[in-house]
């Protein structure tokens, strides 16, 4: 038995998978102040057992970053360098600011400390470290109360000897009084001192609390098996996430990914878009055969510099606000009105703006009594009133008002999938997109005819698939280490010594959660670029082959990446890159042949619901509109827009000019029909 559990916003998600492969789904608004609290209120609710295994996707880390709210923290690093959190990159986010601004360094000026000593790059000592100046900033730290430390000194990457002499002094303080340490040498083993600074800063300024919080869940959990879902898609054990915290600083999403690109490719789809709306935010990711990986991630404007999916977030969601700007222009989000006190239709105290949920609801593509699986009750009467306040501010009928909320949010939402896709050399028309989340469903019609994408894939439990995600997500574990090779100086019988290293480190960690050599597969990939060049592309590589052929690799990737590649200039090898992964046993999703087309048993009625006015594309009109029970849906049934499905944990819309099938995996596969003015190529 496993269960996932993944904590939004709004709400927090489960999905049990029990012994005989029966699938059980659950949702609960998140307590705001305690998320254990709705988590073992879920786990109560489903009756999970003592032997059940749960998947967490854990938002603890993200949170006290958003919020500054994490441990007092203190950076440890070489004489000279204890202003690189201050200095950074002296990169602007806002060219044309007069005023820029700059998030604050997570550590403060006096809990900065330098020490002296130094490394070369080739890990060669220059300057031994000094035992009584270690044990100076021990006694200071201990004085200002510091719970964790970072510890950062450069090229540590190649000797981190220093690094581990400091942990070990800090240590022997022993007791209540010894921080949490750091390393950088472990945390990221790369060069960059600001990026491994500010990487291990993070994870230094949220491992206490996620050791807190993980503490309270496993007491709470009474000897269940946790597992921590990572950035990168993979889970991990909760002794190692408390070791590398800031690797879950973006685990839900990633759960979102995992999930949704294994159920398309099972249906048969291999190039997805995956379209993520909740309550809070909208997550998308281009998967083209395969789920891709950035290093160069940032969360509360911060370098994150782990291996987490690609994933391209807006602040566009079910409880976006509306609101007028200075300007008097329309605008939806980022600020969310979260699970409390919610959208005003929730019929909270203290909700008063109006949101993307109410503006739904309003224009009847939300059924006040089906929410939830008709669990919330929402207050339609209420919504209207509200709506009407910020018609008149803009001069609109209610209705016209709630359309412009949904055109809007739907504008932001468009312009997150253009930068993930247009913007990197990617047409969209060529990818399904995969809407999920528990308002996905709502809008992915038409956000895919705005974008020409010919097809809407709809799981069966979209409204919980992040959650379904962290069951399918194997084992994961990401190392590397700087080299800084010339290519033309390197062979295969070199390469393969330079990783036997990694190998055994991450094959002995796996190990070390219960995996077997035979459900461990080890990924090689090299960081590369031209010698010259400042940042570098990750290529996949096969130890068996020559290093002639990576680099032919390389120039392909520089090529598809940037129209061009320099083949006569020399190429450098800047990091080696393990991706270990510990295969997981998989749950089976029965297929049931497909049957009759009508879906008759299901329809369970009709209303007016608005869509857009064909004679006038900005405004919309109330149009007959069927509606259908999804659970109640068939394999081979087509159900023909205009159309509204109710199911427990989302709604979905289909627009008039769009059919929808049911598949054999009960998936919902919606198709726009060709010729229609914005429809997809022929």
């Amino acid at each position: 038995m496993i269960l996932g559990i993944d904590v939004g916003g709004t709400f927090t998600d489960f999905v049990l998978l029990d012994d005989a492969g029966q699938v059980s789904i659950h949702k609960l608004l998140t307590s705001a102040r305690d998320q254990s609290i709705s988590i073992l209120q879920g786990i109560a609710d489903l009756e999970a057992g003592p032997d059940a295994t749960v998947v967490h996707g854990a938002t603890v880390a993200t949170n006290a970053l958003l919020e500054r709210r994490g441990a007092r923290t203190a950076l440890i690093t070489t004489q000279g360098f204890g202003d690189v959190l201050e200095i950074g990159r002296q990169t602007r986010s806002e060219l044309y600011a007069l005023q820029p601004s700059r998030p604050a360094p997570l550590v403060p000026a006096r809990w900065r400390f330098e020490l002296p000593e130094r490394v070369d790059c080739h890990g060669t000592v220059l300057v031994p470290l000094d035992p009584v100046a270690v044990d100076a900033v021990v006694q200071q730290l201990q004085a200002e109360g510091i719970e964790s430390a970072a510890v950062c000194f450069l090229f540590c990457f190649a000797n981190p000897a220093h690094e581990r002499t400091v942990r070990e002094r800090l240590a022997a303080l022993g007791g209540e009084s010894a921080p949490l340490v750091s390393l950088s040498s472990e945390v990221l083993p790369e060069y960059r001192e600001y990026e491994r600074a500010s990487t291990t800063a993070i994870n230094a300024y949220v491992a206490p609390l996620m050791s807190r919080y993980l503490a309270n869940l496993e007491k709470g959990l009474a000897g269940r098996r946790l597992r921590i879902m990572q950035s990168n898609g993979g889970a991990i054990s909760a002794a190692a996430a408390r070791a590398l915290a800031a690797g879950t600083a973006l685990s839900g999403p990633a759960g979102g990914v995992v999930g949704s690109f294994e159920l398309a490719r099972q249906a048969g789809l291999e190039n997805v878009i995956t379209f993520d709306m909740g309550g809070t935010s909208t997550d998308v990711s281009l998967c083209p055969g395969r789920i891709q990986e950035t290093a160069e991630g940032a969360i509360a404007g911060l370098p994150l510099r782990l291996p987490i999916i690609d994933i391209h977030t807006v602040g566009a969601g079910g409880g976006s606000i509306a609101r007028l700007d200075a300007g008097g222009a329309l605008r939806v989000g980022p600020e969310s009105a979260g699970s409390d006190p919610g959208p005003v239709c929730y019929g909270r105290d203290g909700a008063v703006d109006v949101t993307v949920t109410d503006a739904n609801l309003v224009l009847g593509r939300l059924d006040a009594e089906h929410f939830l699986g008709g669990r919330i009750q929402l207050d339609l009467e209420r919504a209207r009133v509200r709506m009407q306040d910020l018609a008149r501010l803009l001069s609109l009928p209610m209705e016209a008002a709630a359309w412009g909320v949904i055109r809007v949010a739907n504008s932001n939402m468009e312009r997150a999938i253009r930068t993930i896709s247009i913007e990197r050399g990617h047409d969209p028309r060529d990818f399904a997109l995969v809407a999920f989340g528990g308002a996905g469903p709502l809008h992915a019609c038409e956000l895919a005819a705005a974008l020409r994408i010919p097809r809407v894939l709809i799981p069966p439990h979209p409204g919980v698939l992040s959650a379904l995600g962290m069951i399918l997500a194997d084992a994961v574990k990401d190392r590397s280490q700087t080299v800084m090779l010339p290519a033309s100086e390197t062979d295969a019988a070199l390469l393969r010594r330079l990783f036997a290293g990694l190998y055994e480190r991450a094959r002995g960690e796996l190990r070390a959660e219960g995996f077997s050599d035979s459900e461990i597969a080890l990924l090689p990939a090299l960081d590369m670029r031209y010698v010259g060049q400042s940042y570098e592309l990750r290529v996949e590589i096969d130890l068996a082959r020559e290093i002639e052929e990576h680099v032919g690799a390389f120039h392909e990737l520089h090529r598809q990446r940037f129209s061009y590649a320099s083949e006569g200039e020399p190429v450098e090898l800047v990091n080696l890159r393990i991706k270990a992964v510990g295969r997981t046993a998989k749950p089976r999703f029965s297929y049931q042949t497909p049957g009759s087309l009508y879906p008759d048993a299901a329809r369970v009625g009709y209303k007016p619901v608005h869509f857009a006015d064909r004679d006038a594309p900005h405004a919309a009109r109330p149009i007959p509109t069927a509606l259908y029970d999804r659970d109640r849906l068939e394999p081979g049934n087509m159900v023909v827009g205009p159309a509204v499905l109710f199911q427990l944990d989302t709604t979905t819309v289909i627009p008039p000019d769009w059919s929808a099938a049911v598949d054999g995996w009960g998936n919902l596969l919606a198709e726009q029909q060709v010729g229609v003015a914005g429809g997809p190529r022929a």
